[in-house]
């Protein structure tokens, strides 16, 4: 808070409170009739409440300064963080460049915005399917092919050669 705010509104504050002291003395000498009291009184109330206009309007201008302060505070913080994400981005673009670069320069392959490094192992086998002449690279060749194999209640294996029966009861 501005020194001027503050210094307003006290002073108004405290010029209004001591202007309820002339103010009781008024209406005290009018009950009685005494018309100098009563002058006196309303020139001292008349004082005070012109030195609380005085610290109202002071207090006014300190608090249009405090506006235009916050103001000024407000759009370095705007600035400092336009700056801040401007930076972040420089980063994250050199970054996204040096991952580019890196893959560039290695065995890899792209696919959409993902990046897959293969293995000496998994190049040997993606290079098998190739030769082999396989249509699809998501496509693997199976050397083994399994027999299709039935449990029992037990939980024995039973090929499915054997001849099987079913008996539903209900």
């Amino acid at each position: 808070m501005n020194t001027k705010t503050m210094e307003g509104l006290v002073g108004a504050r405290t010029n209004m409170n001591l202007m309820n002291t002339p103010m009781r003395v008024y209406k005290e000498a009018s009950r009685k009739g005494d018309t100098a009291t009563m002058e006196r009184a309303m020139g001292y109330a008349n004082e005070y409440s012109d030195r609380a206009e005085k610290y109202k309007a002071e207090a006014d201008e300190g608090m249009k300064e405090d506006a235009k302060e916050a103001r000024e505070k407000a759009k370095v913080q705007r600035e400092e963080a336009i700056q801040k994400r401007r930076e972040e981005r420089e980063k994250l673009e050199k970054k996204i460049e040096e991952n580019r670069n890196v893959a560039a320069n290695t065995d890899t392959k792209e696919t959409g915005a993902c990046l897959l490094e293969l293995s000496e192992e998994g190049k040997v086998l993606v290079k098998d399917n190739v030769d082999s002449g396989s249509t699809g690279s998501d496509e693997i060749k199976m050397d083994v092919v399994k027999e299709p194999v039935t449990y029992t209640k037990t939980g024995e294996t039973v090929s499915a050669e054997q001849s099987t029966s079913i008996s539903v009861s209900v």
